[in-house]
């Protein structure tokens, strides 16, 4: 998913806080240090997806929320599905063959399971390595991956997308279904490459 951060101004980024700092537990981000960005999501058309960076804090305290300022609603990223499946559930969700990648690549993107998150990798820039791999390594792995793809949509409405992800050191292809109400399930995982020297992924509180 490409990212097109906006930073909000002073007065905007005020304005936000004064919105979500009240839904952010158990301490609400110092408006006087927090650096706002937002970030439009094409499949919530009146949501706003919020970065909130309290710069005072070493290291720097980072939370992100789901949020409309017309109507006032606010759901917090806490890692786990529900706020997510709450917004679809609450607010307009627009889910087609236009959105759905997109939507994947949020969903992985700030959900992690018990044991870590499956992170969506397209190219091989992506992949944070402790070691590069040789040459021929990289090459084989730049002639692996793929960008998500939708392989096709059942007659309930479900798609079906194909991706290759990295979970903690191994990288795999994998089938996702994204149900109409946005629920995500995953099958036929098919490991590719496990033992990667990569940097593992570190739980944001």
């Amino acid at each position: 998913m490409t990212l097109e951060w906006q930073k909000l101004d002073q007065d905007k980024a005020y304005k936000a806080l004064e919105l979500i700092n009240p839904k952010i537990e158990p301490i609400a981000m110092d408006a006087e240090n927090t650096s706002v960005r937002i970030l439009p999501l094409s499949f919530y058309p009146n949501l706003k997806f919020y970065e909130m960076t309290d710069l005072s804090a070493v290291p720097a305290a980072r939370k992100y929320a789901l949020a409309d300022q017309k109507s006032k609603n606010v759901y917090v990223v806490n890692w786990t599905n529900d706020p997510i499946y709450e917004a679809n559930t609450e607010e307009e969700f627009i889910l087609d063959k236009k959105t759905v990648k997109a939507y994947v690549s949020f969903f992985f993107a700030y959900v992690r399971g018990r044991h870590g998150r499956f992170i969506v990798i397209e190219n091989f820039d992506e992949i944070k390595w402790q070691n590069e791999p040789p040459q021929q390594g990289r090459k084989v792995i730049q002639e692996m991956l793929a960008p998500v793809k939708v392989i096709d949509q059942d007659e309930d409405g479900t798609f079906n997308l194909e991706a290759y992800m990295l979970f903690k050191d191994a990288l795999f292809k994998t089938t996702i279904h994204v149900a109409p109400d946005g629920n995500v399930a995953m099958s036929e995982e098919e490991l590719k490459i496990e033992g990667m020297p990569i940097i593992q992924d570190v739980m944001i509180a």
